[in-house]
């Protein structure tokens, strides 16, 4: 057997199946999700009957930026395999930080959840080419006309996925890459390999346009890397493979070890999010087109695929096809941040806070409006009562893979559910006492707003 079917395999029974067939369509547990309206739009499919179709229902979640006249592109968020994971998938369009960049390029945010049983084959949905892919491009027409969109079923695509995800997402650049306009796989890779005992796994065929597709392998340094053992340790075998096979054929493809984590996500939005955001600023059309435009090349920095000092192209006196991509120069240092500690530096403050309203009962309580900093999401919320800070500050951002985060996040990189609102219900407030509130947003590395336009009591 060869080094690169050995590694499809262990992969795919790591990461992608934990056995069994399928046990059909369920409700429980992906009947409790987040209520959609407008910018939120929903459709979901039961599973498929036909040859080569989806066998397992699927829902997707867009939101579409407000005021926006013509969508440029779709960042398609894709969770990882088990049903938790899967579930996670319900709240991924409402995460503000991925929000952000969306709303920066005029792009759709598109968030499945296929309802996989948790002893099924996650195989059948993470593979594109299992349904999955044709339910994703069907749902992009459904979700456009109902969004009043309809060039969302033609757009392209900027693709994050964890673990199946990444394989899955991964595995849509190969197969479409003429509408892929990057793909970021944290912890997970397409197959490009057979394997010899799981006859149901297909290889992919690495064509030349994919060569022309930004990608990023994103493992965590216990799945193989600094921890060799136990249920993730083929993970970076399999991502330093993927990378060679690519690269090698003058790919535009880097590796990105986090230094702190196993499989969980922990802080790789702080890059992910910046390195998509330069691919989407290259590579979206600018005429209303679809064609995608290529990377400039002049531009391109390149690193050790294992950590160290990233240098721009020209000045790389090495093999270049040995070492990792990078799209920029400002994205080469967050890289190399990054990959020392994961604290990616951000002198940037959150957008301030609007629409600041107070209901006033019993108590008072503040609503406002909010979005995130699209270089490092959004932690929390001062609450400034008559010029003083108060000391009971809204719900404190959760995480325990990695920063703290307003809405909190699940192992797959999605908000918890229920979602945490913009409120706050002052406790001290004096009943029949004027008080002039403001809302100061906070990013996670501790950056204030500007305060809010202040509320007054009547």
């Amino acid at each position: 057997m060869s080094r690169h079917r050995s590694i499809a395999r262990f992969l795919v029974a790591a990461l992608l199946a934990q056995g069994g067939g399928h046990a059909g369509a369920q409700d429980p547990p992906y009947d409790v999700r987040p209520e959609v309206a407008p910018p939120y739009y929903r459709v979901r499919y039961e599973a498929s009957t036909e040859a080569g179709g989806l066998i397992f229902p699927v829902t997707f979640t867009a939101w579409i930026p407000e005021g926006v006249d013509r969508i440029r592109g779709a960042i398609v968020h894709q969770h990882g395999c088990g049903e938790g994971s899967c579930k996670s998938g319900l709240t991924g369009a409402f995460d503000l930080h991925w929000q952000a960049l969306a709303r920066k390029h005029s792009c759709a945010l598109v968030a499945p959840s296929y309802e996989q049983p948790e002893k099924a084959d996650c195989q059948m949905w993470c593979d594109p080419r299992n349904g999955s892919g044709q339910a994703f491009v069907r749902a992009l027409g459904d979700l456009g006309q109902s969004a009043g969109h309809p060039e969302l079923a033609a757009v392209p695509w900027a693709l994050w996925g964890h673990s199946g995800g990444g394989h899955w997402a991964g595995g849509m650049a190969l197969v479409h890459p003429e509408r892929v306009v990057a793909a970021w796989l944290r912890s997970g890779v397409p197959l490009f390999a057979a394997d010899e005992k799981r006859p149901g796994i297909k290889p992919h065929t690495l064509c030349d346009e994919t060569l022309s597709v930004p990608i990023m392998c994103n493992p965590g340094t216990q799945e193989g890397f600094t921890v060799t053992d136990g249920r993730f340790k083929i993970v970076w075998p399999a991502n330093k493979a993927f990378f060679q096979h690519v690269r090698s054929k003058g790919g535009l493809i880097g590796v990105a070890i986090d230094p702190l984590t196993a499989h969980e996500c922990g802080n790789q939005r702080y890059l992910a999010i910046p390195w998509l955001d330069a691919c989407l600023a290259s590579r979206l059309p600018t005429d209303g087109g679809t064609a995608l435009r290529p990377m400039p090349a002049e531009a391109a920095w390149l690193a050790p695929i294992e950590g160290g000092e990233a240098v721009a192209a020209a000045d790389h006196s090495g093999d270049p096809l040995a070492a990792g991509w990078l799209p920029n120069e400002a994205v080469a240092r967050k890289w190399m941040e990054y990959v020392k500690d994961s604290a990616v530096t951000d002198d940037s403050p959150p957008p301030t806070p609007t629409n600041l309203r107070i209901r006033r009962g019993s108590q008072a309580v503040l609503t406002w409006t909010a979005t995130a900093d699209p270089e490092s999401g959004l932690a929390g919320f001062i609450v400034e009562r008559d010029g003083k800070r108060l000391p009971n500050q809204p719900a404190a951002g959760k995480n325990p893979h990695g920063r703290a985060v307003f809405q909190g996040l699940q192992y797959s990189d999605t908000p918890i559910y229920p979602l945490v609102p913009f409120e706050f219900t002052d406790p001290t407030a004096k009943p029949g006492t004027r008080h002039r509130y403001r809302i100061i947003a906070v990013n996670t590395l501790g950056r204030e707003s500007p305060p809010s336009k202040p509320a007054v009591t009547e």
